[in-house]
């Protein structure tokens, strides 16, 4: 059975690990309201997408 010969450093295991941090999320403007929302998502704050209103009171 393959064991490893000596221990992995802590330096090591960190770059190893370099890729794995969690990445912000992509953020657009809603052209409505001016606020950040999701992309290709329906605007949580005034509840338009693409010109159409879909929900209408959000409160």
């Amino acid at each position: 059975m393959a064991v490893p010969k000596r221990k992995t450093s802590r330096a090591r295991r960190g770059k190893r690990r370099a890729h794995d941090a969690l990445k912000t999320p992509g953020l657009s403007v809603c052209p409505q309201c001016n606020e950040l929302k999701p992309p290709h998502r329906i605007c949580p704050h005034c509840g338009t997408y693409r010109g159409k209103t879909f929900i209408e009171s959000v409160e």
